[in-house]
């Protein structure tokens, strides 16, 4: 596979709310093309500045946002499969990229690689499922994946195997809606909101009407990153980890905590830093890479969050006839080898990947 093509070092670009009212995943040398999608109407052009200001993060506005009406909620069962028991250690590990109320396609991904059956329950076995975070926002139905992913965990547990999941930076947006709504808080550009961040990066109405107490407890627990055979799993292509401690332990006690203070200057900080990327693309990107390495451990970096077709400089065609959206066959490696990403661009008709993991290349 081949890295996308750069212009030179690239800094790091953080999100800010005036920021929201530009088009998302600019290149160095200019937009890239409007993904095209019959419910997708793009902003005025008097709102697309000529230029972009320096630490600009892309706030994927563009990407077409799907309406369907809820879905039925599935209850928690833990079922246990005695006949998938039998392998001796820890199952297979696989990973799944931003999944973002997609459902219908991660049920598809899950069952086409033989994690959970017809019905929808677990029936790996043993298997290790990580998620990586981004389960909501800009597709139909984003907590029944919260609630798939619950009860997953549930049954995988009881089968001998596990299914967990990372803290994305839309976990901490849609807490940040919650808790704080119309709160102002301290962007470094202005006044902003995380009610007004949510709505612009594709909130759903029926999210937030659907979201229980349960949903929240789990999002705020989640951890932010984890090493598992020798892959540092993380959601965002950033350093910004860092920032937060020295070891793995440290930096998900570190979230946990501000999270736990519920401060909005506090949390908006760490969705802003969270919201990061790219950093491990194009000049210094291994370079990137090996300073979360040699902190954190690990001898790969798995992540999400950047979808595979910005990364690569692709896009589908404005006309949306022969070619509906970007063409990603499978996680895209780069970074000299030590990077993984995973997001696949579902939102704007991509794939949404389930990868097991080693992947070979």
């Amino acid at each position: 596979m081949t890295q996308g093509a750069g212009q030179g070092p690239e800094v790091e670009r953080t999100a800010t709310l005036r920021d929201f009212r530009v088009p998302a995943y600019v290149h160095e040398t200019g937009p890239y093309a409007h993904s095209a999608h019959p419910d997708v109407v793009p902003p005025p052009a008097e709102t697309y500045p000529e230029t972009y200001p320096e630490g600009y993060t892309p706030t994927e506005r563009d990407l077409p946002v799907i309406q369907r009406g809820d879905t039925v909620q599935v209850q928690v069962e833990p079922a246990a499969d005695p006949d998938r028991q039998t392998t001796a250690g820890p199952g297979p590990l696989f990973v799944v990229g931003d999944v973002h109320g997609y459902l219908d396609e991660l049920t598809a991904a899950l069952r086409e690689k033989g994690l959970i059956d017809a019905a929808g329950s677990w029936c790996a076995g043993t298997a290790r499922l990580w998620f990586l975070g981004d389960f909501t926002d800009r597709g139909p139905d984003g907590i029944g994946v919260i609630d798939l992913v619950m009860r997953l965990s549930a049954e995988a547990a009881a089968s001998g195997g596990y299914c967990k999941a990372l803290m994305g930076n839309h976990e901490l947006l849609l807490l940040g809606a919650k808790r704080f709504g119309d709160t102002p808080v301290n962007s470094g550009a202005g006044t902003a909101t995380f009610q007004a961040a949510w709505l612009l990066n594709g909130g759903q109405k029926t999210d937030m009407d659907r979201l229980q107490d349960h949903h929240l407890q789990w999002m705020s627990r989640l951890d932010a990153v984890e090493e598992v055979d020798g892959h540092l799993l993380v959601h965002s292509d950033t350093t910004a980890y860092l920032d937060y401690g020295r070891s793995i332990e440290e930096v998900n006690d570190t979230v946990r905590e501000t999270l736990t203070r519920n401060d909005a200057d506090e949390v908006w900080d760490l969705f802003r830093k969270f919201t990061k990327r790219f950093s491990f693309r194009d000049e210094g990107g291994a370079q990137a890479v090996r300073s979360l390495l040699d902190t954190y451990g690990g001898t790969r970096i798995v992540h999400g969050h950047s979808p595979i077709p910005y990364l690569l400089g692709e896009v589908g065609s404005e006309e949306g006839e022969d070619d509906s959206g970007p063409l990603v066959e499978g996680p895209h490696v780069y970074a000299d080898g030590l990077a993984i990403a995973m997001d696949g661009g579902v939102t704007m008709a991509g794939k949404l990947l389930v990868q097991q993991l080693p992947l070979q290349v």
